[in-house]
């Protein structure tokens, strides 16, 4: 009896002889390092950061905080989304959104009593007393900070019930708008979001 105990090498063991494969060479490492660099931005997003705004009102004054701060987060590498519902879409209304009305009444802000602001026509003024701060200050407009933001990447979106209810007509809005956009889109938006606003 055999007290032999090595064992016959296996049928896919390799030969001592048999070539071995040949490592990458530097250039080899360098582009697989690349498409690895590339596929992880890409899963990750440019930053992986998320702004959601919901834009509810139409006056003047109430137009500016959701562009002007849509279009900072953008200019920051956030992804922004801005969801216009009710008057908010007068926002996006191309005509409209040139002539947005300031309202005196109920501003404690406004330097009118509300007694004074009451009367007919002070809107009219105190709109055109922003109107005017806005043009002394060169401070962008309505259409710019709209135009602006569009080209940085935000998204606008039109709520499609607001729509309907208020009889828009989607060919009104700014060249770039997705209109159609329902309340649950925009609440998965949301919830995706690491900084949701409510304006």
């Amino acid at each position: 009896m055999s007290t032999d105990t090595s064992e016959a090498p296996a049928d896919d063991a390799p030969a001592d002889d048999a070539p071995a494969d040949d490592p990458p060479s530097r250039a080899e490492l360098a582009a697989r390092v690349d498409e690895l660099e590339d596929a992880l931005a890409e899963a990750e997003g440019e930053d992986g950061k998320k702004m959601s705004i919901i834009a509810t009102k139409g006056t003047l004054d109430m137009a500016y905080p959701p562009l002007i701060l849509a279009s900072t987060a953008a200019a920051f590498g956030y992804e922004v989304t801005v969801f216009h519902t009710f008057w908010g879409l007068e926002i996006l209304h191309e005509e409209r959104s040139k002539s947005l009305k300031l309202s005196s009444v109920g501003n404690p802000n406004m330097p009118v009593p509300n007694a004074v602001a009451a009367l007919p026509g002070m809107d009219r003024v105190t709109t055109k007393m922003m109107e005017k701060k806005i043009a002394d200050n060169d401070t962008a407009t309505i259409e710019e900070l709209i135009e602006t933001s569009l080209e940085m990447g935000v998204e606008f979106q039109a709520c499609q019930m607001t729509i309907d209810l208020m009889d828009y007509d989607e060919d009104d809005f700014y060249d770039g708008v997705t209109a159609g956009v329902g309340a649950a889109t925009a609440l998965q938006d949301m919830a995706d979001a690491d900084i949701q606003l409510l304006v």
